[in-house]
């Protein structure tokens, strides 16, 4: 069985690409913190590659960014590639199968104006 459930914060923007075929990919990082304090008292954190297609990708695109907390269920995966010099590198991917909401929503930027509430009481409501 490889299965694998991470809770963290994506490590940068979510950028979703196309291969040729037309099928939707992304990768990001997530940040995951440990449970256990270091000795400065302070909490590590580990950083793992995620990799998403299809449908899953495109809701990456749309709806996370980065800082956004979020709790994935995947399957972990080899990779291995040959550099321009001949070096062999190895990598092992986070393959995304389900992604949820874990947090608090995460503002994507925009260029439209908000209608923001900036805190005045307001007296006359209707009820």
């Amino acid at each position: 069985m490889n299965k694998v459930v991470l809770m963290g914060n994506l490590t940068k923007d979510v950028e979703v690409r196309y291969t040729q075929s037309g099928k939707a990919f992304m990768r990001v990082g997530i940040g995951v913190s440990r449970k256990v304090k270091n000795s400065d008292g302070k909490y590590d954190s580990d950083f793992f590659n995620l990799v998403a297609w299809d449908k899953t990708a495109e809701f990456f695109g749309r709806y996370l960014a980065k800082g956004s907390k979020v709790l994935i269920e995947g399957r972990l995966q080899n990779n291995d590639y040959t550099d321009k010099n001949g070096s062999k590198h190895y990598a092992v991917d986070v393959i995304v199968e389900n992604v949820e909401f874990a947090g608090s929503k995460v503002e994507k930027k925009s260029d439209e104006p908000k209608d923001e509430f900036d805190g005045t009481p307001v007296d006359d409501m209707p009820f």
